[in-house]
């Protein structure tokens, strides 16, 4: 008898710096609960969580490494630039090359994809081929803290800037479930700037949020599933006492388990029903 598949499962892991270590406890519920993840894209921090993933499929070795992150070790990847970016970003490189190797992009365990922006032209920019180190360094590379990546011509950085949550990369890469993971949703939805003094900075900030929370927002519209992390605007010292980021992932990704089950159970339900009807033929 021939077997039927099951739906195939993409993962759409949003940017959003220190926040997204919320992606480490979505997936960590995901295998605990045994939902297969057979095609991840990820922007920015979403593209190195979903790459050091792919590469290990070992989500407890990737949380190990965000929370074993220190002052030493944000100190030694400082290599100052002197040219459209504060750091030059070959130690972050060699960090990222450190936990998964020089690993090409056809070796990894789960296909990836990572999203850059052409600084050149505005366009996304899927990258699945060739060295996987570079690729999540060019989707991280946020600008003016970064020097973007120069490659065939492109001026490649932060994938945030064009396609925050990247949920038609994954459903390119063949997934019949899109599970997206959108860090964007909360900033503006827990108070969190109610009481804040709007000086220069906080309107900058605030300006390039909003931007980004309705991007997001659009981006996220025709996923299956989408999991909003309640991590707010989480600040860059996140990364180095990360463990209730990690738990907000957790929690948000339980509250739709039962739906997400649901839905596979449908598309195993649709995939029976089209095989009986082709018997019938």
């Amino acid at each position: 008898m021939t077997k039927l598949k099951r739906p195939k499962i993409g993962l759409a892991l949003g940017s959003g710096g220190p926040r997204g270590l919320a992606h480490i406890g979505v997936i960590k519920v995901l295998e605990e609960n045994n939902i297969p993840i057979d095609f991840i894209a990820g922007s920015s921090i979403g593209a190195m969580v979903g790459g050091f993933y792919a590469a290990t499929k070992d989500i407890g070795q990737v949380e190990n490494i965000a929370l074993g992150t220190n002052w030493k070790m944000i100190l030694a990847l400082i290599d100052p630039s002197f040219r459209q970016g504060l750091l030059g970003g070959k130690k972050v490189n060699n960090f990222i090359e450190d936990h998964i190797d020089k690993m090409d992009f056809k070796d990894l365990k789960v296909p990836l994809s990572v999203v850059a922006t052409n600084l050149k032209n505005g366009d996304a920019v899927v990258i699945n081929k060739g060295d996987v180190a570079s690729a999540i360094r060019a989707s991280i590379s946020l600008p003016l803290v970064f020097k973007p990546v120069e490659c065939d011509g492109k001026l490649l950085a932060d994938g945030g800037l064009s396609l925050p949550v990247p949920v038609e990369v994954v459903r390119k890469m063949g997934a019949d479930l899109v599970i997206a993971v959108n860090l964007d949703a909360d900033y503006f939805g827990n108070g969190n700037n109610e009481n804040d003094k709007f000086g220069f900075y906080k309107m900058a900030e605030n300006s390039i949020n909003l931007l980004r929370h309705h991007l997001a927002h659009r981006n996220v519209e025709n996923a299956d599933i989408v999991i909003n992390p309640r991590v707010g605007n989480a600040h860059w010292g996140k990364f180095l006492d990360g463990k209730d980021i990690i738990l907000a992932g957790e929690k948000a990704t339980k509250i739709k388990l039962s739906q997400l089950k649901d839905l596979i159970h449908e598309e195993d339900e649709d995939v029976l029903s089209k095989f009986l009807n082709f018997l019938k033929l």
